[in-house]
């Protein structure tokens, strides 16, 4: 999985993930990867960051998706089946070659 992968990932699953340990585990990553990504997204204005009192008084976060978060997973959807088609595309090539060499 590249970077911008990664971010989908992150994108597609942080509003559902009560913490950033679930969410790694869920995507497949550690949570200092998460953590990293999680920051870059932040920090570009994809990501709001809500940080509340929870019922053992301990600080939780909250991980909402912006404007900005939906037009840039818009995007990297967009482009992640773009790349897709076209190695999917490749693949039927090389496979039509292939069956026409041991036809």
């Amino acid at each position: 999985m590249n970077h911008q992968e990664l971010e989908l990932a992150i994108l597609e699953s942080v509003e559902q993930s009560p913490n950033q340990k679930t969410l790694a585990d869920e995507i497949g990553y550690s949570v200092g990867k998460v953590n990293f990504v999680l920051k870059g997204l932040v920090e570009k204005g994809c990501v709001k960051v809500d940080r509340f009192l929870n019922s053992k008084k301990k600080y939780q976060y909250k991980y909402l998706l912006t404007k900005e978060g939906i037009r840039q997973k818009i995007h990297l959807t967009e482009s992640f089946i773009k790349r897709k088609k076209q190695e999917y595309d490749k693949l039927q090539e090389n496979l039509e070659k292939y069956k026409d060499m041991y036809r």
